[in-house]
């Protein structure tokens, strides 16, 4: 049985298991569907006006909006936090998260708190 792993773009590890012909046409398909990807992505970037940016905003300026609007006026958990994202339709996972807001403390944005065992952040 032939097996092969693959990267995607994203970081995804996808492992295929099959035939060596199955796995060698899943193969082709998702190089196939890559370059078709990275094709349309050429596309959009040659037709954007000039000087326009990405509309996509980052975790860590999301978080600072939260804290803008007063999110973080009570502590908050991480969970609390991934769920305020996850309202305004942005989906991080907590393990994610934490990664972004140990950023923000160091940069003195946040603060935190151990309250009954569990860091809490507020400002």
């Amino acid at each position: 049985m032939a097996k092969a792993t693959i990267q995607s773009r994203s970081g995804a590890v996808i492992t295929v298991e099959g035939t060596e012909k199955e796995v060698s046409k899943i193969i082709a398909l998702y190089d196939s569907s890559a370059g078709e990807a990275k094709r349309n992505s050429a596309d959009r970037a040659s037709t954007a006006a000039p000087g326009a940016e990405s509309k996509r905003e980052s975790a860590s300026g999301l978080i600072l909006e939260l804290k803008r609007d007063g999110f973080f006026d009570k502590p908050k958990s991480l969970g609390d936090i991934s769920a305020a994202l996850e309202e305004r339709g942005f989906l991080y996972p907590v393990t994610t998260l934490s990664g972004v807001v140990l950023r923000l403390l160091k940069d003195s944005q946040l603060r935190r708190k151990k309250i009954e065992k569990r860091w809490m952040y507020g400002k």
